[in-house]
């Protein structure tokens, strides 16, 4: 048994048993990191999205576990309007490392997704694979063990009766979903925009890639993911309700997270002009099952946006983390053709 790997490494484990997927990325503003939550959702709300994220969490109970995102998507030959379908491509890339024994996971990540409108072209359909590595590093040498212990002190030239484990593990991963979106407008950050769902489905990890250190059989378990979210406009006081629910299952762990908020449009966009642009805030919490009640605000203006998550805990860790879990930030960047245009029209002036 490890000793001192590290407390971060206890919380991590003890949460598994609280109904949290904990062997992968994670981020409680699951929206903003769409790839990470369907490779189908690439291309499909903006033509073009840079988003970059960070977590850090459990800093109040031992050494933080980090988390870093970043993401690049690109839709390819949808703004000609006689077009029923294009294509849009990703990358990206996630890294965490937690605990005193730096355990690292890195995953650079290529996908690709098909876009097909349905009727009306206020309805689409997209399905969207995604490949890359999954890249896993441990400081062996920061690991103690109960035999180095010799009754008073630790003493790192007692041997430790253990197996070592390997320093690194690389294996080729693969995921791939589908998502069902309807817009009633195009437009973005306009409070006549209307309304805007989607649902999907997904999964990753389809090969089952390695995830031990030691010299065993052991495999990654395959990440199931369902979720539903919206926008419903109230187009008399400029205001947008923002629902959503998430399903992850991750081998015997599994998380439920659902969230409301509240978007207000403060500044409408000029249609053919640089005078006004658009800006909006919305303010809610999500609420993760037994786990987490995350307080969360953002701030759009014109393509920027800025998103600040914190994670409230409330599971049994609470008298060791007193209430503090995480905080996680996001900043967004996206172009997409329904700024100030009409639907599917490409040309009039954008309003930025």
């Amino acid at each position: 048994m490890l000793r001192n790997f590290s407390k971060t490494l206890l919380v991590v484990a003890c949460l598994s048993n609280l109904m949290l997927q904990a062997q992968d990325i994670h981020f409680s503003q699951y929206a903003e990191t769409p790839v990470n939550l369907n490779p189908a959702l690439i291309g499909v709300m903006y033509d073009t999205r840079v988003i970059a994220n960070f977590r850090s969490q459990w800093g109040s109970i031992g050494k933080s576990y980090d988390t870093y995102g970043l993401t690049f998507e690109q839709a390819i030959g949808n703004k000609k309007v006689t077009k029923k379908s294009y294509w849009a491509v990703a990358v990206n890339i996630y890294r965490d490392q937690a605990g005193t024994a730096k355990m690292t996971n890195l995953s650079p990540n290529l996908g690709l997704s098909y876009i097909t409108y349905l009727k009306n072209r206020q309805f689409k359909i997209s399905g969207g694979l995604q490949g890359g590595l999954n890249y896993r590093t441990i400081d062996v040498d920061n690991l103690t063990w109960d035999a180095q212990f010799n009754g008073f002190s630790y003493d790192a030239n007692r041997p430790s009766g253990e197996a070592t484990p390997r320093s690194a593990i690389t294996a080729m991963d693969l995921g791939g979903g589908i998502n069902f979106n309807y817009a009633e407008s195009k437009r973005f950050l306009n409070s006549k925009d209307g309304n805007k769902f989607d649902i999907g489905a997904a999964a990753y990890h389809f090969q089952l890639p390695r995830n031990s250190f030691f010299s065993s059989n052991e495999r990654l378990y395959t990440r199931y993911v369902a979720y539903a979210n919206g926008e419903i406009a109230v187009k008399a006081i400029r205001l947008f309700l923002v629902p959503s629910i998430v399903y992850m299952r991750q081998g015997p762990s599994s998380e439920a997270t659902v969230g409301f908020l509240f978007k207000y449009s403060l500044i409408d966009p000029t249609t053919f002009t640089k005078e006004r642009k658009a800006t909006t805030i919305a303010v809610g919490s999500y609420y993760r099952f037994r786990d987490a009640i995350i307080p969360t605000v953002a701030f759009s203006y014109d393509k920027w946006s800025l998103g600040v998550a914190y994670d409230l805990n409330i599971s049994q860790l609470t008298p060791a983390s007193n209430l503090r879990g995480g905080l996680e930030v996001m900043l967004r960047y996206n172009v997409t053709p329904g700024y100030g245009r009409s639907v599917d029209r490409t040309d009039t002036k954008a309003s930025y």
